[in-house]
């Protein structure tokens, strides 16, 4: 019979939105040969059906709240608990306009908390941001741009700029190198030889200092001074000077990249103390709303406790508990 479903008829409201969700399961599942699946929900309009939606509404948004770690306060109780009142009931049979309206405040209410909660939250990163990451986070960039630039003065003073390819000479341990072509052979060596993969001084090459290293099992030379640059070698003596050449007359694009992203994050960080300042949009919305359910709770004296028959058991108990004593006056 699954297989061949073609439509879902609700006439009731069940207790729970599991039993919705497992009902519709029947239909909505592999194995259906039919692609689509009608789902139709009966309701009559001013019945009981309205409220037992809501609280089919009011379950899901618990338990939506619980898994999305969305929920608005920090307790919350099992809403299957939930029982009408007599004044509800009262106001549900006869027609009452004001059992509508309390939904309607009641869902109100419900989103804008929702809003509000995403608004704190929000707030409290950015609180966060401000106090702890924008500041630690400009320092950075303002020290890297300040360490680029002192690099590309080291190199200008250490390149022979009357040289077409700008090599004039490379320092390989205790070596001096005049040639290209020797010098990235030099490095190859020191590469076979290389045993360990902990960075190892190569030496000097115009201005900066190498570092020979194995990194995810590719050979690098990290060209460093008051900033650190890597380099990836491939197994091409001249191809690897070059590399090392493109990667240092980079630098000055490097140094617009630290400070356009300097200028970025001071932006973000004004628009983040602009934000604090900012109050939540819906609060005078949010406490007319609520004000006006509290009344309307009063109205239909929802929220008191009807403690009627309560009480007509304490005076019952409070008779027996007389005719006992009296029992007892008669015995002695």
């Amino acid at each position: 019979m699954q297989n061949k479903i073609t439509a879902l008829h609700h006439l009731d409201v069940p207790w729970k939105p599991s039993d919705l969700k497992q009902t519709n399961g029947r239909g909505i599942r592999q194995g259906n040969e039919n692609s689509e699946v009608d789902i139709f929900y009966y309701v009559t309009e001013k019945t009981f059906d309205a409220y037992s939606y809501q609280l089919l509404e009011n379950k899901q948004k618990f338990i939506s709240q619980i898994m999305t770690s969305k929920i608005i306060q920090r307790s919350a109780e099992d809403i299957d608990k939930e029982a009408l009142s007599y004044a509800e009931i009262k106001a549900l049979t006869t027609g009452n306009p004001l059992i509508i309206e309390k939904m309607e405040l009641e869902t109100d209410v419900s989103k804008l908390k929702l809003l509000k909660q995403d608004y704190l939250s929000q707030k409290y990163s950015l609180e966060d941001a401000v106090v702890k990451f924008y500041p630690v986070k400009i320092n950075s960039c303002k020290q890297m741009i300040k360490a680029i630039e002192q690099d590309i003065n080291i190199v200008k003073a250490n390149t022979n700029i009357e040289n077409e390819d700008k090599f004039s000479s490379m320092k390989i341990k205790d070596k001096m190198f005049y040639k290209k072509e020797l010098a990235g052979k030099e490095i190859l060596e020191m590469c076979k030889t290389k045993e360990t993969v902990e960075p190892e001084e190569l030496g000097i090459y115009r201005g900066l200092k190498m570092f020979l290293e194995i990194e995810n099992k590719e050979f690098k030379i990290k060209l460093k001074a008051n900033a650190t640059y890597s380099v990836s070698l491939g197994n091409d003596a001249n191809g690897n000077i070059l590399r090392l050449d493109n990667v240092i007359e980079n630098m000055s694009k490097e140094l617009e990249k630290n400070k356009m992203e300097l200028e970025n994050v001071e932006q973000q960080f004004t628009n983040a103390q602009i934000q604090l300042e900012e109050e939540f949009q819906y609060e005078d919305e949010l406490a007319e709303k609520q004000n006006k359910l509290s009344n309307i709770n009063a109205l239909l004296n929802v929220d008191k406790e009807e403690n009627v028959i309560i009480d007509d058991e304490i005076e019952e108990n409070k008779d027996t508990s007389k005719n006992k004593e009296k029992d007892k006056d008669y015995e002695r």
